[in-house]
C-alpha cells in the first residue's frame, strides 16, 4: 500500500511522541540548572554556560559516534537493529546519564554533573535520529510534516512545564526566588526522570511501533532511487545548512532578548521571565496550529481547528503564568498577532516547502520590525519570531529526508548533528552585539531566515526532478 493512501497510525504515534516531550522537558529544565550550578559551584557566567554546551554538543558527538559505528559495521546501525530497538536504546543511554547525578550531587562535582547531562544528550541524539523520520513515516507522506509539527507541539509542552516542575522539585515552590540550596537536592528529580526513561523504553519495546518504517521499506525496493550515501542527495546537503541556521535563529533570538530588554528597555530581570515564556509558548502555539491536518482530512473541521488549536495553546501559556502569579495584562494583545500565524498556515495549504517559504518571510519581517522600533512593539516583534519558527523544523526535516530511502536514518543523523547551530549562531550574534548593539545584532537572524527562504525555493525544484511532490491534489488525497 502506498504511503500516500494509508492513514496516520495513532496507536503507534502517541507512544512515540513521549520522547519528544522528554527532549523539551530536559532542554528547558537546563535553564533552571544554570543559575543553580552557578551559585552552588561558585562559577563565572561563562562557566555556567557549560551546562548548555555539554548538552547540545552531545547531539553532534552522538551523530558522529553513530556514523563511526555504522562504518565499522559496514551497515547502517539503525537499519541493522531496527527503529524501535534504537529508540529504546537511546532512552537507556539517557537514563544512564541521569544516574550520574547521584554521585555528582553527593560529591559536589560539577564536571560529573556535566558528564551526566552530556550522556543524557547522547541518548537524545540517537532518539532524535530515529524518532523524527519515524513520525513522518507513520502515515501518508503528504501529512508527514504535520505529524512532526504535532510532535514538536508535545515537545514544547515539555518546555513549558519542565522548568516549573524541576524548580518545584528542587526549591519546593515554583514561585520562590531563592536559588540557594544544597546541591544534593538536584539528584532526586533526575533519578525520577531516569526511571521514567527506562519505563518508556520498556513500553516502546513492547509497543506496536515498526522495526522499520513502511515508507523506508518501499523506498528500499526502488533500486533506482538508491544513491548509496545520504550525502549524495542535494536536498539533504542544503537541508543540513537549513537545520543549522534554523536552530541558530530560534535559540539566538530568545537568548539575546533578556539582555535587550534589560539594557535597552530598562526591564528588571525578574520581569523578563514571562516574555521568555511567551517566546517558547509561541512555538507551541504555531506547532499545534500546523498539526491540524494530521488529525483529520475533513476541510470543515480543519477550518474550525485552525482557530481553536492556537488559542488553546495560548490558553495553556496564560494558565501556566497565572499559576506563577505573573501579570497577564501585557499579553492579551498577543492574541491579535496569532491571527497572522493562522493566515500564514492557511496560505501554506499544508505544503512543507510553501510553508517554509512563507514562515521564513514572516520571520524576516518580524525581525526587521523589531530592529526598526523600540519599546513593547519591538518586544512583541522579537517574541513573534517564535510563532514563525514553530513549523520550520518539521518542514526542513521532511524536505531533507524525502526520497532518501534506506539512507533515511543516515540522513537523519546528519541533520541532528547540525543542532550545534544553536550555540554557534547565538555566539555569532553576541559578537555582533558587542561590536554594535543588541538591537541591531538581530540582522544575523534576518540572514538565517533569508537562507531558509532560499532553501524552500531551491528544494522544491530538486524534489520535483526526483518525482516527489507534496501537493495534495497531485497526491490524490482530495
Amino acid at each position: 500500500m502506498s504511503t500516500n493512501q494509508i492513514k496516520t497510525n495513532w496507536a503507534q504515534f502517541i507512544p512515540l511522541v513521549t520522547v519528544f516531550f522528554f527532549w523539551g522537558f530536559v532542554a528547558a529544565s537546563n535553564d533552571i540548572l544554570i543559575p543553580v550550578f552557578k551559585e552552588a559551584f561558585d562559577l563565572t557566567q561563562g562557566q555556567s554556560q557549560l551546562v548548555s554546551v555539554a548538552f547540545y554538543v552531545a547531539y553532534t558527538i552522538g551523530s558522529i559516534i553513530y556514523m563511526i559505528i555504522s562504518y565499522f559495521m559496514k551497515s547502517d546501525l539503525i537499519n541493522k537493529i531496527g527503529y524501535k530497538n534504537s529508540l529504546a536504546l537511546g532512552l537507556v543511554v539517557s537514563a544512564m546519564g541521569t544516574l550520574l547525578f547521584y554521585p555528582a550531587a553527593n560529591s559536589g562535582s560539577f564536571p560529573l554533573m556535566l558528564s551526566g547531562l552530556f550522556i543524557v544528550g547522547l541518548g537524545f541524539s540517537l532518539q532524535q535520529t530515529v524518532a523524527n523520520p519515524l513520525a513522518i513515516a507513520l502515515g501518508p507522506i503528504t501529512t508527514g510534516s504535520q505529524r512532526l509539527t504535532l510532535a514538536g507541539g508535545i515537545n514544547n509542552l515539555g518546555t513549558t512545564i519542565g522548568p516549573l516542575i524541576v524548580s518545584f522539585a528542587i526549591f519546593g515552590s515554583a514561585t520562590s526566588s531563592n536559588t540557594t540550596l544544597d546541591i544534593e537536592s538536584v539528584k532526586i528529580p533526575y533519578l525520577i526522570l531516569g526511571a521514567a526513561f527506562l519505563l518508556v523504553a520498556v513500553l516502546l519495546k513492547f509497543s506496536s511501533l515498526p522495526d522499520k518504517p513502511q515508507a523506508v521499506v518501499e523506498s528500499d525496493e526502488s533500486i533506482a532511487n538508491d544513491r548509496g550515501s545520504a550525502l549524495k542527495y542535494p536536498q539533504l546537503i542544503l537541508g543540513m545548512i537549513a537545520i543549522f541556521v534554523y536552530v541558530g535563529v530560534e535559540v539566538s533570538t530568545a537568548s539575546n532578548l533578556p539582555a535587550y530588554m534589560e539594557k535597552d528597555l530598562g526591564f528588571l530581570t525578574k520581569d523578563i521571565a514571562p516574555y521568555i515564556s511567551l517566546y517558547w509558548a509561541s512555538l507551541m502555539i504555531g506547532r499545534w496550529t500546523g498539526a491540524i491536518e494530521a488529525f483529520t482530512d475533513k476541510m470543515s473541521l480543519q477550518k474550525i481547528l485552525r482557530f481553536v488549536a492556537p488559542y488553546l495553546a495560548f490558553g495553556v501559556f496564560l494558565l501556566v503564568n497565572a499559576i506563577a502569579k505573573h501579570d497577564l495584562t501585557p499579553f492579551y494583545i498577543y492574541a491579535l498577532i496569532i491571527l497572522v500565524l493562522i493566515a500564514a498556515d492557511i496560505a501554506s495549504k499544508g505544503n512543507p516547502a510553501r510553508m517554509l517559504l512563507i514562515f521564513s518571510g514572516l520571520g524576516i519581517v518580524a525581525l526587521l520590525i523589531g530592529m526598526a522600533t523600540s519599546g513593547m512593539t519591538s518586544v512583541y516583534a522579537f517574541t513573534s519570531v517564535g510563532l514563525f519558527c514553530s513549523t520550520l523544523w518539521p518542514c526542513i526535516f521532511t524536505l531533507a529526508v524525502s526520497g532518501l530511502g534506506k539512507n533515511t536514518s543516515q540522513g537523519s543523523s546528519f541533520l541532528i548533528m547540525m543542532i550545534m547551530g544553536g550555540g554557534i549562531i547565538s555566539w555569532l550574534q553576541g559578537v555582533v552585539a558587542d561590536e554594535t548593539t543588541i538591537h541591531s545584532s538581530y540582522i544575523i537572524g534576518v540572514l538565517c531566515f533569508a537562507y531558509l527562504a532560499f532553501y524552500a525555493w531551491k528544494v522544491s525544484g530538486i524534489l520535483k526532478n526526483q518525482g516527489i511532490n507534496f501537493d495534495k491534489k497531485v497526491a490524490g488525497n482530495h
